[in-house]
């Protein structure tokens, strides 16, 4: 695992890099970190997508300024579809279109907040997109994911803010003829893929890690990344 500097339009930033072992080309991913940020969670998260055979880049999207100013910045661009953080993703993907050791097929996957980057960005030269929990869903979604790549969606029954959300991605992928692999797990919240801190008051509120459910998530996320980033 290591750290980059990333030159985007905005301005150089920081990106989790995560290598494969062995030699390469590989397909690549971009991780799209929560609202929580990149550290340490998504070390774990790049590392598992590295040791999986793909390499992984995470951008940092907190990197220009405080913390509660950059939320309000990268909320704003998954709301409206444009600004920065938009801009910072394709720059990740560009970078891994341009190493020797890639294949230039990418993915993306995404986290809450990054979930919705994942759906926004699916029809933006991406070959398979693997929203977790990336709720609430985009405004004008069957718009919005119109010409996009195949998806493979994971959601957590109790999550307080996806409720409706699988059926309604559903439906919008049916509508738009998406190849498409979306799963509801009944006994997990939002956040169940991510370790986060006080885990015990997020179960209480509908979040929190659940890793057999995570397990799972991931297993079907490479089968489908294998079968449309590789083949």
């Amino acid at each position: 695992m290591s750290t980059i500097t990333l030159d985007t339009p905005e301005g150089p930033i920081d990106a989790l890099i995560g290598i494969p072992a062995g030699a390469g080309p590989w397909p690549g991913v971009v991780i799209v970190h929560d609202a929580i940020g990149y550290r340490p969670d998504k070390e774990a998260v790049s590392e598992r997508v590295a040791a999986a055979g793909y390499l992984a880049i995470t951008p940092n999207l907190y990197a220009r300024g405080g913390r509660a100013r950059c939320i309000t910045t990268v909320m704003r661009a998954a709301l409206t579809k444009q600004g920065p953080a938009i801009d910072d993703i394709l720059a990740a993907r560009r970078y891994l279109v341009a190493r020797t050791d890639c294949t230039g097929t990418i993915g993306i996957a995404g986290f809450c907040m990054g979930g919705q980057f994942a759906l926004i960005l699916s029809p933006k030269g991406f070959g398979a997109a693997a929203p977790f929990y990336g709720t609430p869903l985009p405004k004008n979604l069957a718009d919005t994911l119109r010409g996009a790549c195949p998806i493979v969606a994971s959601f957590g029954a109790k999550d307080p803010l996806g409720r409706g959300a699988p059926a309604a991605l559903n439906k919008a992928v049916g509508a738009e003829q998406i190849d498409a692999d979306i799963k509801v797990y009944p006994d997990a919240g939002h956040s169940f893929a991510n370790q986060l801190p006080a885990q015990a008051l997020l179960r209480v509120t509908g979040f929190g890690y659940n890793e057999a459910v995570a397990e799972d998530a991931w297993k079907r996320v490479f089968t489908f990344f294998d079968a449309h980033l590789r083949g």
